[in-house]
Parts: C-alpha cells; structure tokens; sequence
C-alpha cells in the first residue's frame, strides 16, 4: 500500500467509525461520543452533518457535572 493510498485512507476510516459511535449512542462512553462528535463536527461530509455532530457535543456535553466540565475544559480532568 502507498503511503498516498494510506493518506486517504485513514480519515475515511476514522469517520466511518465515528459514525458508527454516534449511530449507537446508548451503548457508547460520553468521552467516546464527545471524540467521534469532534471528529465529525471537523472532518464531516456535509454541513448538516458537521452541525448534527456540533448539536450532539452540546447535548452531551451538558450532561457531564459543571466541575467535571471545567477541569476537562482547563486541561486538568482527572486532578
């Protein structure tokens, strides 16, 4: 395999797994929805899948205790 084949490879992968996360959120961790949103939100197809994706992040998001929320935000989650 050429490592441009490799190239494009790759990110077709990775968003064929996130879609597949968020297509079965209830047996996903939130941390594993919140990585496949991003990755959607940033490398999706279409708008509307990019915005369905930044929609997701929110609604899980506000799920998560506003102090988890804040230590994540600040780079220290787990301190």
């Amino acid at each position: 395999m050429t490592s441009r084949h490799q190239s494009a490879v790759w990110p077709a992968a990775r968003l064929k797994e996130a879609r597949a996360v968020i297509a079965d959120v209830a047996r996903h961790s939130d941390h594993l929805i919140r990585l496949a949103c991003n990755v959607l939100a940033a490398h999706g197809a279409t708008e509307a899948e990019r915005k369905d994706a930044r929609v997701l992040l929110v609604v899980i998001d506000a799920r998560r205790p506003v102090r988890a929320a804040q230590r994540d935000d600040q780079g220290r989650a787990g301190l």
